[in-house]
Formats: structure tokens, sequence, C-alpha cells
């Protein structure tokens, strides 16, 4: 199985690097989910299924000042080496730090929400 999630936290993170207004990526579930959750937390200005090539998301990059709303993206659980959380263990987190977003049975989503839900997961990415 390929890693589409560290291909694209590669793309934003390297896009950003040279200020691009978007960047492209390969259209996969879980990438548009990671998405929706970096889109509600106010990480990135959007995304849209490209007109050009339907099998690709374009991705438009946040910036404040000229400087990207993202200074850090950090994959967590890895292919070769999955991490787990426990809501316990959710508590430990330190907001000022970042967020990060998990995946739970109920879906992708951030900590804050799975506080809420009182849920644990698969901790995907941390992003500051």
């Amino acid at each position: 199985m390929k890693n589409y999630l560290s291909n694209m936290i590669a793309n934003i993170k390297n896009g950003q690097i040279v200020r691009k207004g978007f960047v492209l990526q390969n259209r996969k579930k879980i990438c548009e989910t990671l998405l929706n959750v970096l889109w509600d937390e106010g990480f990135i200005l959007g995304y849209k299924i490209s007109t050009v090539n339907p099998e690709k998301l374009q991705i438009f990059l946040k910036y404040k000042k000229g400087k990207p709303v993202i200074n850090s993206l950090k994959l967590i659980s890895k292919p070769g080496l999955r991490v787990y959380f426990s809501v316990k263990q959710l508590w430990k987190f330190d907001p000022n730090n970042g967020i990060v977003i998990l995946s739970t049975n109920k879906g992708v989503m951030s900590v804050d929400n799975c506080k809420k839900l009182n849920l644990g997961g698969e901790p995907l990415v941390m992003v500051k």
C-alpha cells in the first residue's frame, strides 16, 4: 500500500517553501478527509477537484503577511510504525503546541472533537 498522506504532506511543505498559491495532489478519500479537517481548522484556504485532471486535487495554500500559516506539518503514525492513542492520552496534548489530527472509528477529526466525543484513535498528522 502506498502512503498517500506522506506524499500530500511533502507536497504542501514544498509548495509553501516556494510560496506557491496551490499544489496538485492525487485524489484519494483519506487525503480529502484530512484536507477537510485542515480547512475547518483554518490551515488552508480550501481545495477542489482539478478541472484539467479529475484524478487530482488542487490544494490552495494559506499565507498570513507573506508567511505560511502552517509552520510545521509532521506525520506521526507511519505504515511501518503504527501509533494509537487512548482518550486518556489525548488529554495530555497541549493545544498551544498545535493540533493533532486523528483517524477514529467515527472518521478523521481533530483532538478537540475526539475529546468531546470521548474517542481515541490513530494520530495521523501534527500541525503547528
